[in-house]
């Protein structure tokens, strides 16, 4: 199964700085598209960045949205460098009994998404 995914932002170019920052993600203005869009290469997934086509929910209300969680080789320090960014921890670093440690962000543009170290130790 293929995964495409879509993330909206308010700021271009800060959310670019700030996924290719992150998580080394290889972005590129696609001319072929109409509206300003980012073609996203991850490595394993593809995605895409555009400009936000309706107001982000007002601070503190629940997400209304998929979240998606990544993968990481080492949950705090990426947690280090999402901070270091401007971005926000949404629910802190809890483990996933025998599969991983899971978090919960908030990126620069307002959006939450996870990530996870898997470790099958975690939480015993």
């Amino acid at each position: 199964m293929s995964i495409f995914f879509e993330i909206h932002v308010d700021d271009m170019q800060r959310a670019v700085h700030f996924y290719q920052t992150v998580f080394g993600w290889k972005m590129s203005r696609n001319p072929g598209v109409s509206i300003e869009y980012y073609d996203i290469e991850t490595g394993d997934s593809r995605g895409g960045l555009l400009q936000r086509p309706v107001k982000a929910p007002a601070p503190g209300q629940g997400t209304n949205a998929f979240i998606c969680s990544l993968e990481v080789e080492n949950f705090d320090a990426t947690a280090a460098k999402i901070l270091s960014l401007g971005g926000q921890v949404a629910l802190e670093k809890f483990p996933i009994v025998g599969r991983c440690w899971q978090g919960y962000f908030i990126d620069t543009e307002g959006n939450t998404f996870g990530i996870f170290e898997v470790d099958e130790k975690a939480g015993r």
